[in-house]
């Protein structure tokens, strides 16, 4: 099973809250200072969401990518999260987009 730890306020009393996020997406957090179990807002990480970190291997996207070109490394980026975050084949698109523009910039080298 996958945690995840976000930080997340009781909008009854404004505490602060360890959240714990289960695969599932149920959240199970409660305020230790007003006992209130529902209403939490969570702040997900909009930095480094899970699904560039939730790769079977336990590498992050970034750890690959920052290695290659931009347009290479978003490809890969593209790849990696197809599925995991809105329309699959959307994903995939964008990652065929970045690499025909690589494709392209290699013949455009050549020349």
């Amino acid at each position: 099973m996958s945690w995840s730890w976000y930080e997340c306020t009781c909008d009854k009393c404004g505490a602060a809250l360890d959240a714990i996020d289960l695969l599932s997406g149920s959240e199970m957090v409660a305020c230790s200072s007003c006992g209130r179990r529902d209403g939490l807002v969570i702040e997900r990480d909009k930095i480094n969401p899970d699904h560039y970190k939730s790769h079977p291997s336990g590498v992050e996207c970034i750890q690959v990518t920052e290695h290659m070109s931009f347009c290479l490394g978003n490809a890969v980026k593209y790849i990696w999260r197809a599925g995991l975050k809105g329309d699959a084949l959307e994903d995939l698109e964008k990652a065929r987009w970045y690499i025909e523009r690589e494709i392209n910039k290699i013949k455009e080298d050549r020349k």
